[in-house]
């Protein structure tokens, strides 16, 4: 999967404009330069709870915090890293901006969801971006979900 970017793959979706300006979407209130240690917490659990259901590829996650962000990379039981996608805080738990790591630029990239959002649950992100680098992308076309929620 090296090489190629997030357009190709379906982290964006249908429809969406790729290369959307997405970096105030969220930003009417003022928030928090950093999220609070018990939301750092909380991602940390989320993560690694849906890792474990979802991707048994991966032997472990880990999530450095930078202000406002949260890059998270996987470790796959070969011992390889990949960088997956940042998380950027926007005040909630529960919503965070989503940014996929573009491995052909070794960079990040905000990006949409495969809900149509530039934002999403910590679990969305972690399905996109290892959908894309598993090559797995029954994690954006599972039929039992729509807008990102069970039904």
């Amino acid at each position: 999967m090296r090489g190629r970017d997030r357009h190709e793959h379906g982290c964006a979706a249908p429809g969406a404009q790729a290369g959307a300006d997405t970096r105030n979407l969220g930003d009417d209130e003022p928030v928090p330069a950093t999220p609070p240690d018990s939301t750092k917490r909380s991602l940390r659990s989320r993560l690694i709870t849906r890792a474990r259901e979802r991707w048994p590829d991966l032997a472990d996650l880990s999530i450095r915090h930078r202000g406002r962000f949260a890059y998270v990379d996987g470790e796959l039981r070969d011992g390889t890293t990949l960088p997956l996608f940042r998380l950027r805080y926007s005040g909630s738990a529960n919503t965070w901006g989503f940014a996929i790591h573009l491995s052909s630029r070794d960079s990040y990239e905000d990006s949409f969801l495969p809900s149509g959002y530039p934002v999403g649950t910590p679990e969305e992100a972690l399905d996109c971006a290892c959908g894309l680098y598993l090559n797995d992308p029954s994690a954006w076309t599972d039929p039992r979900r729509t807008n990102g929620r069970d039904h």
